[in-house]
């Protein structure tokens, strides 16, 4: 069994679990007898990423679902794959459906004529849809709560425990910091997370 690295309690990074990059922020949180999976990446990464669960000793027929944070290619290029090998659902925001369920490779940004870039968007079913306040329990862990927070078609925020994460909160040195590099700006942080900063430094 290979030894499980927590970011956050109850929350395992895969880039920081592996020790090395394998793409974008990959989230596994446990819940003990059951664990969900916040994003995927690319497709290349998608059979690393499965045998590096089942290292850590993971039953995969315990995933509950995979998550996608929002239709960008590099976050969900290897959904499909994912939801194959481990034969578990996939959700998302409403607003993110129909370009992963049709494979747009535009709207996903799967290919950027001006820089080049074209690589495949395989098409994928959504099988659970997210909205703002959903909450999602998971095992014996207690709910992670979901709300969608910026107009970059509707990406997803998690909260499990402490602290959230949210697109403000992730994506540097696959741990915390700053949004993922190809939007090269902030966001507001949603009310409801600024309040809950405030009220955990009082």
């Amino acid at each position: 069994m290979r030894e499980r690295k927590y970011l956050f309690p109850h929350v395992i990074e895969m880039n920081y679990q592996a020790g090395r990059r394998l793409g974008v922020n990959v989230y596994l949180i446990d819940g003990g007898s059951e664990f969900l999976l916040i994003d995927i990446g690319f497709l290349e990464a998608v059979d690393e990423i499965v045998e590096l669960i089942r290292q850590m000793d993971f039953n995969l027929s315990t995933c509950k679902m995979v998550i996608a944070t929002h239709a960008d290619a590099d976050h969900i290029q290897g959904i499909a794959r994912a939801r194959e090998l481990l034969k578990t659902k996939v959700a998302a925001h409403p607003e993110s459906v129909a370009p992963i369920e049709s494979g747009d490779e535009i709207m996903t940004y799967a290919t950027i004529k001006a820089q080049g870039l074209e690589i495949p968007m395989p098409r994928c079913k959504i099988d659970v849809e997210l909205n703002e306040g959903d909450t999602i329990r998971v095992g014996q862990r207690g709910p992670a709560g979901l709300a969608h927070a910026w107009p970059h078609r509707r990406p997803t925020q998690f909260q499990v425990g402490q602290p959230p994460l949210q697109r403000r909160h992730i994506y540097k040195d696959s741990c915390v910091g700053v949004i993922d590099a190809h939007q090269r700006l902030e966001y507001p942080r949603l009310p409801r997370v600024a309040e809950a900063d405030h009220a955990r430094r009082q």
